[in-house]
């Protein structure tokens, strides 16, 4: 299981919100390309940014900085989301040398464009399902759907998808734990790799996390943690390897 820092980008910046609200923001480093090579150093093997601007303005608003981190670390695999809405941008941050897009809003409001992407990018498309009460949250968080986010994942089993990020946004950013049971019940019900977001906190979630892995739950995002201490990336991503499953 991969142990997967979040940068989250606001105005150039790297923060982290709570519950995915904008005007509760806390700024952590001005400048994205230093904070990466420090979970780099720290032996992170993926990174997960996000573009919160873009999330709400529907296209990419921090490509730039994306770009800079992508160019800075080139073996580094990189998955990106917020405002991933037409073909165009996938091509500009896979160009870039972004590794996947992260597609949400659009995988609700317009399900076949997930599978047109994964046709003209395959092997580099990824879903974000955001979920509030077990249902689909859309728009940078701001709308909640009366879709489920198990039923939603069923409907990309076949469409070639790499994986899903699944948040529990009622938890993201506010320390109080993953949501194991949820995140393993959408792994199960999918089929699909699934890496879990939103509350990872400490090793207690990260040992949760791990003791259902099986189900299918490759990674786990971590930001506001991270940042404050309560979890190392390198002794958490240290005690995954040495307590992986024997393949068989």
């Amino acid at each position: 299981m991969l142990i997967i820092p979040a940068i989250d980008l606001k105005d150039g910046a790297c923060v982290r919100l709570k519950q995915g609200r904008m005007d509760e923001s806390t700024v952590f480093s001005a400048n994205p390309v230093k904070m990466a090579e420090r979970w780099v150093q720290a032996g992170a093997r993926r990174l997960h940014l996000v573009d919160l601007n873009g999330a709400f303005a529907g296209e990419p608003v921090n490509g730039e900085v994306v770009t800079d981190i992508a160019r800075a670390y080139p073996d580094l695999p990189i998955q990106i989301g917020g405002g991933i809405r037409s073909l165009d941008t996938i091509e500009y941050y896979l160009k870039a040398g972004v590794e996947w897009v992260i597609i949400g809003t659009l995988a609700v409001k317009n399900p076949a464009f997930v599978e047109e992407a994964c046709k003209a990018f395959p092997g580099h498309v990824i879903v974000g399902i955001d979920a509030k009460n077990g249902r689909v949250a859309t728009e940078g968080w701001a709308e909640v759907s009366e879709v489920l986010a198990t039923d939603l994942a069923r409907e990309f089993r076949d469409a070639g998808v790499s994986a899903i990020v699944y948040t529990d946004i009622s938890r993201d950013g506010m320390m109080q734990g993953v949501n194991v049971a949820a995140t393993a019940e959408l792994a199960r019900e999918s089929g699909m790799p699934v890496i879990a977001s939103g509350g990872v906190t400490n090793m207690d979630d990260i040992r949760a996390l791990a003791a259902v892995a099986d189900a299918g739950i490759i990674g786990a995002i971590t930001g506001r943690a991270i940042y404050e201490g309560t979890l190392d990336v390198a002794e958490a991503q240290r005690w995954c390897d040495e307590n992986a499953p024997e393949a068989d």
